[in-house]
C-alpha cells in the first residue's frame, strides 16, 4: 500500500507542469492513480507508483472500470 503522505504530494507529471496546482490524483482500487484533469492513469506496482509519462499515456483511453487489477508488471 502507498503511504497516505506520499499520495498527498504526488501529481500528474504532465498537468503539474501546465498548472501550478494541477495534476491532482485519485487513488482507484488501491492499484491505480487517476489524474483528475487529463485522464492519464498511473499504475501502482508492488506498492510503488509508476509516474512515468509513457505509462500514464498508455492507459489514457482505458476507462477506469476497464483497468486491470492488479496492474500488469512494469517493463
Amino acid at each position: 500500500m502507498v503511504h497516505p503522505d506520499l499520495l498527498e504530494i504526488l501529481r500528474c507529471p504532465i498537468c503539474v507542469r501546465e498548472h501550478e496546482n494541477g495534476g491532482a490524483l485519485e487513488l482507484y482500487k488501491e492499484t491505480w492513480l487517476l489524474c483528475t484533469e487529463c485522464d492519464r492513469k498511473y499504475p501502482i506496482v508492488e506498492d510503488i507508483p509508476v509516474m512515468l509519462v509513457d505509462e500514464g499515456e498508455k492507459w489514457i483511453n482505458t476507462p477506469a472500470a476497464g483497468l486491470p487489477v492488479p496492474p500488469p508488471p512494469f517493463d
